[in-house]
């Protein structure tokens, strides 16, 4: 027995939640259920994070949470429950399945079955963002090691476990080199843990392209988090319907799953909405505990039931539909179905699974990490990049010489092109001539002698090797 926390969140919410209850306890379900309330009517109660302190305690202890679409008001300054759920217990996978279910929903791609696995928690998602210059601001995109690891084990232990075939990595690290150059190095390290199953890596750009034209060439993808939200929904959509999609958001404490779709207030209430969704969030959550017989016969009878035509109106379609049903009859039918395999739709087999071996992270040793240079930002409104140069060498100090300039990465100073485009953002390189070393005392004294030359600098970041390998990225066209 599992005990459980679930929230029948807001709109839709109770009803379609009453219905995914129903059907898994009916098909065996070994769970212990702990109700609590949050969304909306936490919202306006005056706690702007839609949740209780009690209600944290109560996911906390029981770590399986089984969450119902919530309503977030708008204006006020209420966080997004979601998105302080995922950051406060560590789910750093989200987990959407995106299955063809042709042709009783409508798609163009008729056998699409592909699994995104998205890392959760980093990224440009940090959301570290600062305003620079009158003409640049920032987002800072981070990408960690540990990161990296967690997302791309859980991707191939997930793939283990479903008897999938193939693992894809999407990045751009063609561009950035480091980010998402680590992110595919960091797969290419794990993929070779699991040689039963294919890897191969692709640039997003392309990858993407292929998942829409052709999503039957994939099986489970990984990236790194805004990739994977804007391809999960893209795979969903392609698939035939978002409102039919689970999601499952995974840490190594605890767990939360749900529908991928919103709490539809105009549709509480009336025993119309498709429980589909938060059902295949729950199907995940089993198949997570390890009650993957139970999983199975879910599946399997909700598939059986699309296949036999019984659909809510969301996607009833005269001529493949049969019978239009309300919340409760399509749960009722989902029940009355278990034990049965579709015979149309392909069949799942869980059986056999074992919840997912999920290793906590394990921190390598330092590396021999060596100061070489700085980059040091400066907002200045001129055009000239020779003239911004003579003015940065006036600060240099002890051996630490200006090499380069770039504006907003592209290489104007030395040789640079005048049909270059440039703002009012520059980052100017110093490093060491030979036989000189620069170290933090150096990186002052640049910024003291900036100030007394009145060179508005914004910024520095440090230039780094670790053990002996270059820690930053070149300029574009150095």
């Amino acid at each position: 027995m599992t005990k459980i926390t679930v929230a029948k969140g807001d709109g839709i919410g109770p009803e379609i939640m009453d219905a995914t209850l129903e059907i898994i306890l009916a098909a065996g379900a070994k769970i212990e259920i702990e109700e609590i309330e949050v969304g909306e009517k936490v919202y306006l109660a005056g706690n702007t994070a839609g949740i209780a302190s009690e209600s944290w305690d109560t996911i906390r202890r029981n770590k399986i949470f089984l969450k119902a679409p919530i309503t977030t008001p708008q204006g006020g300054g209420y966080k997004s429950l979601n998105v302080t759920t995922r950051k406060f217990l560590g789910l750093y996978s989200n987990v959407r399945p995106c299955m063809s279910l042709h042709p009783f929903v409508s798609t163009k791609h008729p056998i699409m079955d592909i699994v995104i696995v998205r890392e959760n928690e980093e990224d440009l998602y940090a959301g570290i963002e600062h305003q620079q210059t009158d003409e640049v601001v920032q987002c800072l995109k981070l990408i960690s090691r540990p990161g990296c690891e967690k997302i791309v084990r859980y991707a191939f232990e997930y793939a283990k476990q479903q008897n999938r075939k193939k693992v894809t990595c999407f990045t751009k690290d063609n561009i950035m080199k480091q980010t998402d150059g680590l992110f595919h190095q960091v797969f290419d390290e794990i993929a070779k843990e699991y040689p039963e199953i294919e890897n191969e890596h692709w640039i997003i750009d392309i990858g993407a392209a292929k998942m829409a034209d052709t999503p039957e060439a994939f099986d489970v993808i990984v990236m790194p988090n805004l990739y994977g939200d804007v391809l999960s929904d893209v795979a969903a959509q392609i698939t035939g319907s978002v409102g039919l999609a689970g999601s499952a958001n995974i840490g190594e404490e605890c767990s939360m799953f749900e529908a991928i779709h919103g709490s539809a207030p105009r549709r509480a209430g009336q025993n119309l909405a498709n429980p589909s969704g938060l059902l295949q969030g729950a199907i995940m959550m089993l198949n997570h505990i390890g009650q993957s017989e139970v999983a199975e016969r879910v599946q399997n009878a909700w598939l059986k039931t699309i296949e036999e035509g019984t659909h809510t109106y969301d996607i009833f379609k005269e001529g493949i539909s049969k019978t239009k049903v309300g919340t409760k009859e399509f749960a009722k039918a989902v029940i009355a179905n278990i034990g049965q395999k579709p015979s149309i739709l392909k069949p799942v087999l869980y059986a056999n699974n074992k919840a997912l071996n999920l290793p906590k992270y394990i921190r390598r040793p330092a590396a021999n990490k060596q100061l070489v240079g700085v980059d040091v930002f400066v907002h200045w409104s001129g055009n000239n990049p020779d003239e911004l140069a003579e003015k940065i060498k006036r600060i240099e100090y002890n051996g630490v010489k200006l090499t380069m300039i770039t504006n907003r990465g592209i290489k104007v100073w030395p040789d640079g092109f005048k049909e270059t485009f440039c703002t009012d953002h520059w980052r100017c390189r110093f490093k060491p001539t030979e036989g000189n070393q620069v170290n933090k005392a150096n990186i002052i004294e640049l910024l003291k002698n900036a100030l007394d030359a009145n060179i508005d600098t914004i910024k520095t970041e440090n230039l780094y090797e670790f053990d002996g390998k270059s820690g930053y990225s070149l300029g574009q066209g150095q």
